[in-house]
Order: C-alpha cells, then sequence, then structure tokens
C-alpha cells in the first residue's frame, strides 16, 4: 500500500476530481426536471423540508413509499440551505446534488483504490484515472448521476461500502472496520433490502475463491459490523411501520420489493439475458476492453489458484464477484430496468482498467481489440453521417418537432463533427502504437460529452418541460378560490411540483371523465402547502392536444385560459362536468378509480 501522504496520490486524486466536477456538475441546476420520476423525489423531499415532517415522504397528498428516506433527506437538506430559491430556481440543483456526489465520491474511491494497491502494475498514476473515467463516462452512470432519482445514491454508497471492505481485507494493519458497515448502512436506507443482499452476494462470492477465507471474513468484523448497519438502517422501518403500519408494510416491502422482484410491474418485462445488453451498452464506446478484462481476470484467478495468492492482488477477482452478483440476481428478477445495471458499473469500470494493465505492451490483443473498438467508433459516426434516415422515425408526442429541431440547433452537426475527430484521432493513435490510447481517448470523451450533452439537455428542457413550468405560473397566477387542479391525459409530475397545488391525474378516456368528476366529492386530500376547495363552482383542468379532441372533453363547456406547448389551460365549472359525467354513466360506462391503484406512477 502506498503511503497515506503520498504527493502523487494527492495530485492522483485532484485530476479525477476535476473530471468528476466536469462531468457530473457543469450546468447541473441550469433545466428543470425530467419527468415521469425525478419531480415525485423532488416533491417528496421539499415537503419533508418545508413541512417540517422528515419520517414519511409524501407526494400530492398521498403517501410515498416507494423508496427509503435517505434520497428524500439528503434532496431536503439542500432545499433547507438558506436562499435556496434563489441559487437554485428551477428547484432540480437541490434535487440532483445527491446523485451527483454521490457518483463524484465513488469516482475518488475507485481511484484511490487503485492507487495504493496498483494490481502489479508499473502505471500507478494513470491506471486509477483511467478506471475512474471508465466509471464515470458510462453512459449509464452520466445520465442518472444527474437525475433526482436514487439510483445513482444507491450506486455510490453501496460502491463506496464494497470497495471499503476490500481494503479492509487488502490492509495489513488491524484498523477496525466501521466505515465500511455505516455505509452499507445508508445504502439500505437508500433502496432498501436489496443492497444488503448485493453486498452480501458480492463478498460471499469472492471470500469462496480465497483459501485463507476465514482470516479475511475475520478482517471485515461481521458481528461487530452487522449490528452497526443494523443501528443505522432499521430504526426509520421500525418507526414507519409503527406509524403508517400495513400500508407502508403493503406498498413498501409488498410491492416495491417482493412483488417487483417476483413479478413484472408496471410492464417491465425483459428477457433473462437482458442485462447482457445493458453490460454491453453501460460500457461504451470501449465495451471490448470490459471484456478483455473479465477474460484475463478469469485467466489470472486460476493460474493464481494454484499458487499462494497474496489478498492486495485481487482486486480485479473482488470486482468480478461484484459484477456478477449484480448480473444474476437481477437477471433472475422479474421487472428489470435499465438503472439496475448501475451498481455494477463501478465493478465494470475496475475490470476494463485490468484490460488497460495487461496491454502496456503491443501484441495480437493489443491489435484485434484496437481494430474492434475502432469499428464501434466508425459506426458511430456512419450513424451520425446517416442521422437524416433515423430522425424521420422520432415520434414523440410531447415533443412534436423534435427532429427538425435538432437539426437546426446544430446539435446533429457538432455530433457529426466529434464522432468523426474521435475516430479519426483513434486511428492516428492505432498506428502510432500508443500504449496510453485509451487515456488519451476518455480525455477526448470528457471533452465531448460537455460540447454535446450541454445542449442536448438545454434542448429537451426547452421542447418538454419550459411548457409546463410556464403553465404551472400561469396557474398560480389565475388561480381563483383555491380551484381544484386536474391534469387529463399526458401525466405529469412536475405540473404538481411546480404549482404547488394538489393534481388529479386522470386519462382521457370516458372513465377518466366520470372518475375526476366523483374523486373531487370522494377522493378530497390536501397538504401543508394546498388546501383546495372542493365546493367552489369551477376547477383548472391541463389537457394535452390530443385529449382535447376526443368527444366527451371536446363537447364539454369550458373557457380557455391559455397554452403551452401541447397543453391547454382550462376552466370548467364542475355542473358541466357533473351533468356530462351522468350523461355517460347513462350510456354504460362507470368509474374506475376506486379499483385501481391512483396516480400509480
Amino acid at each position: 500500500m502506498i503511503p497515506l501522504n503520498s504527493k502523487k496520490r494527492l495530485i492522483t486524486l485532484l485530476i479525477v476530481l476535476v473530471c468528476g466536477i466536469i462531468i457530473f456538475f457543469l450546468g447541473l441546476g441550469t433545466t428543470g426536471l425530467v419527468d415521469e420520476t425525478p419531480p415525485l423525489f423532488a416533491a417528496a423531499a421539499r415537503a419533508m423540508s418545508e413541512s417540517g415532517d422528515w419520517l414519511t415522504p409524501k407526494v400530492n397528498g398521498i403517501f410515498r413509499f416507494d423508496k427509503p428516506p435517505m434520497i428524500y433527506w439528503l434532496m431536503g437538506f439542500f432545499y433547507s440551505l438558506p436562499k435556496n430559491e434563489i441559487w437554485d430556481s428551477f428547484g432540480s440543483l437541490s434535487a440532483r446534488l445527491p446523485s451527483a456526489l454521490a457518483s463524484l465520491f465513488l469516482m475518488l474511491m475507485i481511484g484511490d483504490t487503485l492507487f495504493c494497491w496498483p494490481q502489479k502494475s508499473n502505471r500507478q498514476f494513470l491506471t486509477p484515472i483511467v478506471a475512474s473515467l471508465g466509471f464515470a463516462l458510462s453512459p449509464l452512470i452520466i445520465i442518472w448521476s444527474r437525475t433526482a432519482v436514487s439510483d445513482a445514491l444507491l450506486t455510490g454508497v453501496l460502491g463506496i461500502s464494497l470497495l471499503l471492505f476490500w481494503r479492509r481485507m487488502a490492509s495489513e494493519n488491524n484498523d477496525q472496520c466501521i466505515s465500511a458497515w455505516v455505509f452499507l448502512g445508508f445504502a439500505i436506507l437508500v433502496k432498501g433490502p436489496v443492497a444488503f443482499v448485493l453486498a452480501l452476494l458480492t463478498i460471499t462470492s469472492f471470500l469462496f475463491c480465497q483459501k485463507n477465507w476465514k482470516t479475511l471474513l475475520s478482517k471485515i468484523k461481521p458481528k461487530k459490523g452487522f449490528l452497526i448497519t443494523i443501528l443505522i438502517s432499521v430504526p426509520w422501518y421500525l418507526l414507519e411501520l409503527l406509524k403508517e403500519g400495513k400500508p407502508f408494510w403493503d406498498n413498501f416491502f409488498g410491492y416495491h420489493n417482493f412483488q417487483r422482484y417476483t413479478s413484472v410491474v408496471n410492464n417491465h418485462a425483459e428477457p433473462v439475458w437482458f442485462f447482457l445488453y445493458i453490460m454491453i451498452l453501460a460500457s461504451l464506446p470501449f465495451t471490448p476492453f470490459l471484456y478483455h478484462g473479465i477474460f484475463k481476470t478469469l485467466k489470472d484467478f486460476f493460474k493464481s489458484s494454484n499458487e499462494s495468492s497474496n489478498v492486495t492482488e485481487t482486486l480485479h477477482t473482488y470486482s468480478l464477484c461484484w459484477l456478477m452478483s449484480v448480473l444474476i440476481f437481477f437477471s433472475l428478477s422479474a421487472t428489470k430496468l435499465p438503472s439496475y445495471w448501475l451498481p455494477a458499473i463501478p465493478a465494470a469500470a475496475l475490470l476494463t482498467s485490468n484490460s488497460f494493465i495487461s496491454l502496456k505492451n503491443i501484441n495480437k490483443s493489443y491489435l484485434y481489440l484496437w481494430i474492434f473498438n475502432i469499428l464501434i467508433l466508425f459506426g458511430f459516426s456512419i450513424a451520425f453521417f446517416f442521422s437524416n434516415i433515423w430522425l424521420s422515425t422520432i415520434n414523440d408526442p410531447e415533443m412534436p418537432n423534435l427532429a427538425s429541431e435538432l437539426i437546426s440547433s446544430g446539435i446533429i452537426f457538432k455530433a457529426k463533427l466529434f464522432f468523426f475527430s474521435f475516430t479519426l484521432l483513434a486511428i492516428i493513435l492505432f498506428s502510432l502504437k500508443s500504449r496510453n490510447i485509451l487515456l488519451y481517448l476518455q480525455i477526448l470523451l470528457l471533452i465531448g460529452q460537455s460540447y454535446l450533452m450541454s445542449p442536448i439537455r438545454k434542448l429537451a428542457d426547452t421542447s418538454r418541460q419550459l411548457p409546463l413550468r410556464n403553465i404551472s405560473k400561469l396557474i398560480l397566477d389565475i388561480r381563483q378560490g383555491r380551484e381544484t387542479l386536474a391534469m387529463i391525459g399526458i401525466r405529469k409530475p412536475s405540473l404538481h411540483y411546480y404549482s404547488r397545488q394538489i393534481v388529479f391525474y386522470e386519462p382521457n378516456t370516458e372513465e377518466g371523465l366520470i372518475n375526476l368528476s366523483e374523486r373531487l366529492n370522494k377522493d378530497r386530500r390536501e397538504n401543508y402547502e394546498d388546501q383546495p376547495d372542493y365546493e367552489y363552482k369551477s376547477l383548472l383542468v391541463v389537457i394535452d392536444e390530443h385529449s382535447t379532441s376526443r368527444q366527451q372533453w371536446s363537447k364539454i363547456n369550458h373557457q380557455k385560459l391559455g397554452k403551452f406547448g401541447i397543453y391547454n389551460l382550462w376552466r370548467i365549472q364542475k355542473s358541466d362536468l357533473n351533468k356530462y359525467s351522468r350523461l355517460l354513466v347513462k350510456s354504460g360506462y362507470k368509474s374506475d378509480w376506486e379499483n385501481r391503484k391512483v396516480e400509480k406512477f
């Protein structure tokens, strides 16, 4: 292990820190929240901050037991900082900071771990940077680290915990193993029991591969550590269970943990090999080096199994156990989402760095891998040069002019220029037989993602979220007598977040109209910042263009108050709504809001 006061160590971490700030923080709060899920997290966190109830997450007047409170507490902390409304006018910076910070700290931990334990490498200064950038430049990490949900936070705290466990096993001193168990407790408070299961699978499978597993197990102090994790993570669950009882148990443990794992939820059914595809996508454009790193790790493991192994040189074996634990666990899950792969990406980055270490000499593996990788980069270039073909297939009802806006904004031209330059540089470096070609291309990708992603985010925000912010502002200006607010057709939680009002979401069907009429009488809700007057004569309705053409909505009397993008704001008299509802009931239609999970996104 390298001494703590090493100047090279400090320089390495400073380089990683700067790269992380560029990737995760530049322009973080310059765009609004992206529907559908982030506004739910942000609204629950802001409600905690402003209401003072830090125990139970609530959104739109109802409980939100989807996730444990750690993500809400961290977001709520930033919402509680002085002058928040000035330095965070959109509210998105406070909501995204926990994800960005978690990824940055994990990035630093990856770099520091490889610097202190170089794994038989004579490239001690470069390998930590390659591994850190391999993690941070993953397309999935770039997206989720700038998104106000809990996935990146789980990846960060669980990844730090797992690296701390390995560092303790690899360390020669007799320090107490506390921090690893503390971070594991935090991970359980971020997303529930899944964090403990993944940690258990990783550590168990790694110890199974080691001859001195009893010594390694004793180093991490499992009995004492498990108690620390319980003391950190369990109290909130007990308090919430005592306070809310069966609804919390059924919703959090029953639906969001057991049911998600054993059955398909929200139509997220994918084949068992789904995450093999995601593993390829998550490591682009350097996926060949991940597979080479896996192959090299397996080869080294079988070679060392016949010899006395040194635990300080087992980081890549540990990473492979980590990656396989995530792969197997979530492949067996009935519900599969791309974000489930995020906890495996730190391990994938470490395995990629093993490829970088082993390719220090120009050999056949070096040649084949770089030829394959250049073909991938060439494919990206071709895709953008023939963008007119696939741009015409884009059909997003919320952004009907997206294709023309992409062209007129110059984003497509910038992408063509970047990927052409990227591919050309790769060919030049390959022809020069550069040993550090992977690092050079990572640096170019670091610059390129800032060059391309910033205008893409701005365009998406202008097209999708600006209309909702503007219509929310109009609602606040023209609301009369604490009118109730409904959204028909496309469901956007950001309407609740920006308008700060209770919103009744219903489909544009006949049943949706009946549901709305009944819910205004029976499903009356309020929260700390909005107490609608359900007896008031009129209500406000946000309805998208497609829904306005539906017969039951087009015929109802309404006052047009404004239009932003595809969204219209109407004022409807409740007497007219109730009249049309009765007509639909007589025609044979029935309400269904009591038989479904209302506003379940």
